[in-house]
């Protein structure tokens, strides 16, 4: 078969996304050969000229289509122009303008992978205000993913589940729930709804590690609700969900008391912990090394991963952002894809 490249998008160009992109180029350019950038010349140029601290200047190439990123010389940053060309919006700002043409490289990166056209789609990072505000109905990449997905696939949203991974080397995690209010995520923690984290998790990781993952599963209530002291969900949902799990073949238990679950998994006892809402699990893997975690989507016919960090609108413009993080999802990408 024909390689594939890998689509990496500029993010909000009023962020460090572009910044960072710049920076993957120039500090580790065999990592990103066969990578382009779904984006705006415009605004990448700008991201470059901020790299440029590192004492390497590279230019940005216009390629017409995917494929001639394969045959782009080193020592360049191929892209491939997203709608329009424009002015570059204002840098560490939300702007409808930004959030759009954030928006629009995601679109096409997707839409792209969905046709077999790239390898694996790496995404930097948006702000969900700027999505917002450019009149976009997602709050974040996975909902914008999933519905792409669905729509290609001709299916209802509810048929394409998907969930969240966050991962480092030390502690993989996955969210019953994500962008929404904790109130929201708490009437999320349904048996549907773990039962189906868990199938999953499961299959995802098996592709991964070429046998069954270790699954461990974090109660929603403190001490795992200390045998219905605290809280009846774990006896009542998440249990029965993973004695399902169970059934089905997968190597899950729990309820574990959720303060005291990472630590067992990253000492090695479990290969993923399930988290019953976002902040649940996240700042465990965040709190071991932002530039180090990866945001991976689960359950989508494409492989997509992520930094894990923010717009960091606060030093946009300044040469300051670390590309670590976004370095470590190319590698995952490439790993997950076969690139």
């Amino acid at each position: 078969m024909k390689p594939q490249p890998l689509a990496i998008t500029m993010g909000d160009p009023a962020g460090i996304g572009p910044e960072i992109v710049a920076k993957a180029f120039c500090e580790a350019p065999e990592l990103a050969r066969g990578c382009f950038v779904a984006g705006d010349l415009a605004c990448m140029r700008r991201g470059a000229g901020w790299a440029a601290g590192l004492g390497i200047a590279l230019p940005v190439a216009v390629i017409a289509d995917a494929q001639e990123a394969l045959q782009v010389p080193p020592n360049c940053i191929p892209l491939l122009q997203v709608g329009e060309p424009g002015e570059p919006p204002a840098i560490g700002q939300v702007s409808p303008q930004a959030g759009r043409r954030a928006a629009d490289a995601v679109l096409w990166a997707t839409r792209a992978a969905l046709r077999g056209e790239v390898a694996a789609v790496v995404t930097a990072p948006l702000n969900k205000e700027a999505l917002s505000a450019a009149g976009l109905p997602y709050p974040g990449h996975t909902e914008l993913l999933q519905a792409e997905a669905a729509a290609h696939a001709g299916v209802p949203l509810a048929q394409m589940p998907v969930r969240m991974m966050l991962a480092n080397d030390e502690l993989r995690t996955v969210l019953v729930s994500i962008h929404v209010s904790l109130r929201e995520a708490l009437d999320a923690v349904t048996f549907d709804r773990v039962l189906q984290t868990l199938r999953i998790t499961d299959a995802s990781l098996r592709a991964v590690l070429a046998r069954r993952p270790r699954i461990a599963v974090a109660g929603l209530n403190p001490h795992a609700g200390e045998g219905g002291l605290f809280g009846r969900e774990e006896i009542e949902v998440i249990a029965p969900a993973i004695a399902q799990a169970r059934g089905e073949g997968a190597d899950v238990q729990g309820p574990f008391a959720p303060d005291t679950v990472f630590m067992r998994a990253r000492r090695g006892e479990f290969d993923a912990v399930v988290a019953m809402y976002h902040d649940q699990g996240l700042i465990p893997v965040k709190y071991l090394g932002v530039e180090k975690g990866v945001n991976v989507t689960l359950g989508l016919p494409l492989v997509r991963t992520s930094p894990d960090h923010g717009t960091a609108f606060d030093i946009a413009g300044t040469g300051q952002a670390d590309a670590s993080s976004l370095l470590e999802a190319i590698r995952m990408a490439r790993s997950l894809a076969g690139a």
